[in-house]
């Protein structure tokens, strides 16, 4: 979306009052979303569900009027570099997906400085099994379950779907991974250079083991990999690598990069505003449609 229709729709929240209401970028963005036709067709059966075993709370999200059918699940975990972020601030991403005939969850997680690695994807692997647990009380059907995220997220979703240690921790297979999404992801970051690496793993034995290509394998779950020829915070070599590392192998990955996008457009391209930057909607419908197929 052009910078004159973004003022538009900034006008257009404003207007309608809640603006100042705002506490994030992505909660503006949701508000956006709603306030230009982003809810239409999506519906919130579950808010603030507990899940795990640190006070995380969920919420579940399905195409509007569905009771009954059995449809294919998306777990989204939203970005901030580990230190921020919530679930509430990206309905804008869930009722993309909903809409789109997905039923969604989206996880809150421990974050730093409160945790280090690996904290965040432990509790990652905690929402994996509620879902498995709980899901079709939604009408998602748990045996067509896939992972998305955008940064930070998108880490999680490689971690989990790469290195099976922390799915088996919480009892959970993990072949219940049908595909994963991995929007603007960090895979192949060491050595760290940038602060929130740093924190975030910080005091780790062996860094290897919190990089997501190490765990690179044929038999991984088909991925999609998104970066961008914008993206200035997670450098688009982090898909590059671990594609050209997955495909080396045999394994099923799938590189999409979107020239002249940055890394918050890359997700922003979910909200109906910002729809129009690039087509990360699209592909993550195309590809999950039949990563997800019934068999």
């Amino acid at each position: 979306m052009r910078l004159r229709a973004g003022l538009s729709a900034l006008a257009l929240v404003a207007g309608l009052g809640i603006a100042a209401a705002c506490t994030s970028p992505p909660r503006l963005l949701s508000l956006l979303d709603g306030a230009m036709g982003g809810g239409r067709g999506a519906a919130r059966p579950g808010s603030a569900i507990p899940f795990g075993t640190h006070g995380q709370t969920l919420d579940v999200w399905r195409p509007a009027g569905e009771v009954s059918a059995t449809r294919p699940v998306v777990i989204f975990w939203y970005g901030g570099g580990w230190v921020k972020g919530d679930r509430r601030a990206y309905a804008f991403a869930a009722r993309a997906f909903a809409k789109a005939g997905f039923v969604v969850v989206v996880p809150d997680y421990r974050k730093v400085p409160g945790v280090r690695f690996p904290a965040f994807v432990q509790v990652g692997a905690q929402a994996v099994r509620w879902t498995r647990d709980h899901i079709a009380d939604y009408g998602g059907d748990p045996g067509r379950i896939a992972l998305a995220g955008h940064s930070a997220g998108a880490y999680t979703v490689a971690m989990l779907a790469l290195d099976r240690r922390w799915l088996l921790a919480e009892g959970v297979d993990p072949a219940i991974v049908r595909a994963g999404v991995g929007l603007s992801g960090p895979y192949d970051f060491y050595p760290f250079t940038a602060k929130r690496s740093i924190d975030a793993m910080q005091g780790v034995a062996d860094p290897a083991m919190t990089q997501p290509i190490h765990f690179a394998r044929a038999d991984a779950p088909p991925l999609l990999l998104v970066t961008s020829g914008g993206d200035t915070v997670v450098r688009p070599r982090n898909a590059i690598n671990l594609a050209a590392r997955l495909k080396a192998l045999g394994a099923p990955v799938t590189l999409r990069k979107y020239p002249g996008v940055t890394h918050e457009e890359v997700v922003m391209a979910l909200s109906t505003p910002f729809r129009g930057k690039a087509p990360t909607l699209a592909d993550s419908i195309a590809f999950l449609d039949t990563a997800l197929a019934p068999r």
